[in-house]
């Protein structure tokens, strides 16, 4: 961000996920920091806008499940899920892609951008996965909660939801340009921020089965994986 103050680029876009938020591991509080510097140097520049994305799964991208339910199809080997009631949001490559065009053309210094996404159980997507290729008998073996696993994916906290802009397809979270005179809210404080609830996996839009397969009939892996058959 410097670099790019300096050299006098006039918007830099940061890309995080649903890691930063409630962060249990290295990963997620590495992720959660670059999002408070971001906002942090947001908030004390002029001339470059720095603002940064937020979403969750991505289909088919690099540590998605999906290529792995592909890869034990075709090896014979049994689909490993942890937990068949753990949600993740679905989002294609080309809707991550639309959240960062959207966040530079709409965003301000310091804002964090978050995706609306539908959402599946991880059964759910392994018995989809199954049916588009075909291979509707494939065994499918739960295996048990991993180390650092969610049950959900958290896209937005409950005091991010408080003052979180709705613009449609996205939730806007602007900067906090508060000063640091706490005296204010011991007479006024902000009743919005209780009443808002979080927004994560299990409380966004479940996909129906024809839904979530016409997602995965989209995927490039998919696609090149039903030319085999």
């Amino acid at each position: 961000m410097d670099s790019a103050i300096n050299a006098g680029v006039k918007k830099v876009i940061a890309l995080s996920t649903d890691k930063a938020v409630y962060p249990i591991n290295a990963m997620g509080i590495s992720k959660a920091m670059m999002e408070r510097v971001v906002v942090s140097k947001g908030r004390n520049v002029k001339d470059t806008m720095i603002a940064c994305t937020r979403y969750g799964n991505v289909m088919a991208s690099r540590g998605s499940v999906i290529p792995l339910f592909i890869s034990q199809i075709r090896n014979e080997k049994p689909i490993t899920i942890t937990d068949p009631n753990m949600t993740r949001f679905m989002m294609s490559l080309d809707q991550a892609v639309d959240l960062v065009v959207f966040a530079f053309e709409n965003g301000a210094s310091g804002d964090i951008f978050v995706q609306k996404a539908p959402a599946a159980t991880i059964e759910q997507l392994a018995y989809a996965v199954k049916d588009v290729l075909g291979r509707h008998d494939h065994e499918v073996k739960t295996i048990g909660t991993r180390h650092g696993e969610k049950l959900y994916e958290t896209l937005l906290t409950k005091e991010e939801m408080g003052k979180a802009v709705d613009m449609g397809e996205y939730y806007r979270i602007p900067a906090d340009t508060r000063g640091l005179n706490y005296n204010q809210f011991f007479e006024d404080g902000e009743e919005i921020i209780t009443q808002a609830g979080e927004y994560h996996s299990h409380n966004t839009h479940r996909l129906s089965e024809e839904e979530l397969k016409d997602m995965l009939l989209n995927l490039r892996d998919i696609q090149h994986d039903l030319k085999k058959v």
